[in-house]
Parts: C-alpha cells; sequence; structure tokens
C-alpha cells in the first residue's frame, strides 16, 4: 500500500507556551499597557514545533511512514500486541491517555489578577463534534468554585413581595432530582468571550479567542415546574432573580418569558453524571441563548419580582459600552457566531494538499441554518457541510473539503441562524458597537495561512 500524498499534515497549536516566569513578566508588562512578551512567547513556541516537525526526519513524534522501505509500525508487532493489559477498572473514574495530557483548559496569562477571579479557556482546536467534556468546560469564577456538600446544599423560591407567590418553599437537592427530569444539550457562552479581540489582535490561538463557550448535555427540572408548586402570579411577576452560594453572592435578573417557555433549567447533571464542583455542582440555572454570567453556579435562591434588579453584575458589570460613551445593560443574549479551529492559530501546515477545515457555529437565538467559509478573506464563499445534529442553542459543527496550493490564504467562517441574523464582519460590527467595549464580540474570525504553513490570527480592515 503507498502512501497518500494528497493529504496534508498539520501541526497542533502550542498548548502551554509561557511558564510561571513568564506569567509573573506578563503581568509586570500589562500594568505598562504592553502585551509583547505574550507575542514572542508565542512566536519561539510555534517556530519550535514546527523546527521540532521539519522535514529533516524529525517527525519522530508523530512516527511519520518512512519515504522508502517498510514501516516498522506495521512489520514489528508492538508489545501491547503480545503481552496482557491493565486489568479491568485500574481506574474507577476512567481517565484520558497520557498522550492527549497536553489537552487542557488553561488560564490566559496577565488576564485576570487573582486566581479566584478568573477565566479558564477550553482547547477547542483539540476537540471533536459538539459536546465538551465535563473535565474541558471552560471556567468563569468570581470568587473561586468550591466542592459543596449536596446534603446540606438548599434551594429557596420566595417573591419580592407576598402576593407574588402563594407559598414560598425551600428544596433539597434529593426533592429536585426526584421531580420529572429533563435532559437538553446546550452552548454556554461567556459574555466576554472574544473580548480581547475588540480592539485589535490580541491573542494566538482559537483556544483563547473563542475559548470561553462550552456544550453540554445538561439534566435538570425546568424552573417553571418549582414556581408552579409555589403558585407564583406569572401575570405580575414577570423577573425572576438568581442567586448563587458562592462568595460573590451572583446575583442576575432573568425575564420570566424565557422561563415560561420551559427552556430555562435547575440543573445538577452534565454528561450522563452530576455536574462538576467548578461547574456549579450540585445545583445551577441553564438559560439557554443566554451568557453565561447568567447561568447562575451554586444555586441557591430565587426570587420572583415585577421589574429588574439591577444588581452589580447587571448594572455596572456585563454591559455594553456604546460609541457615544453610554452603557447599555440587559443585552444577554449570545448572537449568531462561528469560528474555524481547523486551521486555527497556532497550528502548522506542514503539506500542500488536502485538508479538512473544521469549526463550531452557534446562535442564542436558535438554529444555526448555514455556515460559509472562505479562503481569501471573503471575497469568495462556500457553503460548509452542517454535522448533524444541528440543535437549538447548541453548538453546530460544520466541515469544508479544501486543496491548500501552499499560498497564503485568509480563512474564514460567516454563519446565518433561522430568525435571519447574519454573522458581521469587524467593520460592520465596530460601526455599531465601536472598539471599547468587552462584551458580545460576534464578529467573524480570520486566520492567516502563510506560506510556511504557519496560521496566525489576524483582522482584516
Amino acid at each position: 500500500m503507498q502512501r497518500n500524498d494528497s493529504t496534508g499534515r498539520l501541526v497542533k497549536a502550542p498548548e502551554n507556551f509561557i511558564g510561571p516566569e513568564g506569567v509573573r513578566t506578563v503581568f509586570a508588562e500589562a500594568k505598562q499597557g504592553r502585551r509583547d512578551f505574550i507575542r514572542r512567547a508565542f512566536a519561539g513556541a510555534v517556530a519550535g514545533a514546527a523546527a521540532g516537525a521539519g522535514a529533516s526526519g524529525a517527525l519522530a513524534q508523530a512516527n511519520p511512514v518512512p519515504a522508502e522501505g517498510g514501516d516498522p509500525n506495521i512489520l514489528t508487532l508492538p508489545e501491547h500486541s503480545k503481552g496482557l493489559g491493565q486489568p479491568v477498572a485500574t481506574e474507577g473514574y476512567g481517565k484520558p491517555s497520557k498522550y492527549e495530557a497536553n489537552v487542557q483548559r488553561r488560564p490566559s496569562p496577565g488576564l485576570t489578577q487573582t486566581a479566584q477571579a478568573s477565566v479558564s479557556f477550553a482547547p477547542l482546536q483539540s476537540l471533536f463534534g459538539i459536546v465538551t467534556p465535563s473535565g474541558l468546560h471552560f471556567e468563569r469564577h468570581h470568587q473561586g468554585w468550591w466542592d459543596v456538600d449536596p446534603s446540606k446544599h438548599r434551594l429557596m423560591i420566595n417573591g419580592s413581595d407576598d402576593k407574588l407567590l402563594k407559598t414560598p418553599k425551600v428544596f433539597t437537592v434529593d426533592e429536585i432530582m426526584r421531580l420529572p427530569a429533563v435532559s437538553r444539550f446546550h452552548f454556554i457562552e461567556c459574555g466576554a468571550n472574544s473580548g480581547m479581540e475588540w480592539g485589535n489582535v490580541a491573542v494566538p490561538t482559537v483556544q483563547y479567542t473563542h475559548g470561553m463557550i462550552s456544550c453540554s448535555e445538561f439534566t435538570g427540572v425546568p424552573l417553571r415546574l418549582l414556581l408552579d408548586q409555589c403558585g407564583v402570579d406569572y401575570k405580575r411577576a414577570r423577573y425572576v432573580l438568581g442567586e448563587g452560594a458562592d462568595g460573590s453572592s451572583m446575583t442576575r435578573t432573568i425575564p420570566m418569558e424565557l422561563v415560561e417557555s420551559g427552556e430555562v433549567l435547575v440543573a445538577y447533571g452534565q454528561n450522563g453524571e452530576m455536574l462538576r464542583p467548578e461547574n456549579g455542582y450540585p445545583l445551577r440555572l441553564v438559560v439557554p441563548g443566554v451568557q453565561g454570567v447568567s447561568w447562575v453556579k451554586y444555586l441557591r435562591r430565587i426570587e420572583v419580582g415585577d421589574q429588574p434588579w439591577a444588581t452589580k453584575d447587571e448594572a455596572i458589570h456585563y454591559v455594553d459600552l456604546m460609541p457615544d460613551g453610554q452603557h447599555r445593560q440587559y443585552s444577554s443574549t449570545q448572537e449568531c457566531k462561528s469560528v474555524v479551529t481547523t486551521p486555527s492559530g497556532g497550528q502548522v501546515l506542514l503539506d500542500k494538499g488536502f485538508y479538512n477545515i473544521s469549526g463550531l457555529a452557534w446562535s442564542g437565538r436558535g438554529k444555526v441554518k448555514r455556515v460559509d467559509v472562505s479562503v481569501d478573506g471573503g471575497r469568495n464563499w462556500r457553503p460548509a457541510r452542517l454535522e448533524t445534529p444541528v440543535l437549538s442553542k447548541a453548538l453546530t459543527r460544520f466541515n469544508l473539503d479544501w486543496v491548500w496550493d501552499g499560498k497564503p490564504a485568509l480563512v474564514q467562517s460567516r454563519a446565518t441562524d433561522d430568525t435571519g441574523h447574519v454573522q458581521p464582519s469587524y467593520r460592520a460590527l465596530r460601526a455599531v458597537r465601536g472598539t471599547r467595549s468587552i462584551y458580545h464580540n460576534n464578529a467573524i474570525q480570520s486566520w492567516l495561512v502563510q506560506e510556511s504553513g504557519e496560521v496566525k490570527n489576524v483582522q482584516l480592515a
């Protein structure tokens, strides 16, 4: 059997390209408004990866097929084919292969000043399909995470006045888990995802540009069911307030129409098991299509009211700074968005030939209807294949066949949802929103494939 030389080879993006000393340097430079160290460190990591995978026969880590002669990986029987393997259930809870140990969620160097009020980014470039493994789910915490004793955890439901509901109640986790449950796939995206890119290119890889998003199967009880048990007056109670049990007492207003639709869940399950502590164990809100800060973790209280509460995390945080200097509040819906994950920043294309362009698309307003891909910076677009399932308010995987001719290419994706919303370019978005915002950046992402095969994060004017 001959080698298939028409298929291109790709070097993965370097994962952990800054060590502890580098992080300290980033903090020092960030205080002076510089990001040069991050760029230099990443450039060195990419160069090292490319050199280690060059044509000098140093693709050793990938064990390439020899150009001539037989392949020892075929001709020599490996040890695992000749002996006994590990006993069953060596690990009571299964772990990834040691060869995949580099695929991790990672914090962004210099993004936050404390490790508790911080973010970790999911490695989108290394994932398949639409489901994010629970152990790779992105994190956003305002006061650190806790492993809460479920036997002591309680969920209270009350009203801002006595006339909004007949019977305030307190539920245990066991009581909630005994109620009729539903399971649904939904994405959760931080409102600040891609926020560092508002003004210009800031970070090198898709893990850091778009990694504050994940998609899981969540299991729980519709919040409407619990409110019904309390006898809520839906004509007067038009909002709910979710409150978390962590040290930040995270509180968010949610419009009642989302609850009435049945979509909002009080969830205890994720991907077939209990929530992980970092993801809100034992209870969290699931508010499909709405920015992640409203998916309150460690949920301990629901209050019903007749107007928004304007809490600190919705009055002065998670607001959009508009070009005229005003702040836009309660802009919680995550608009239609997509990103190419392969090829993407930090990866290296080693050969001309066939590549499968792959990525993710999503919309907080419903289903992804279409994704178009361009390899020439938006001059020409081709419709991508949408992998099934295509679900409402969930990630959708797309693919497109591409033969790289070795010349520079600008790879982009543009999503359209079933409401007709089309993902905007940076020029169109900035015309309305300016350049000083942090939240709700859904602009088209561009990756430059250079003649060397190195892929870089760029923005088009």
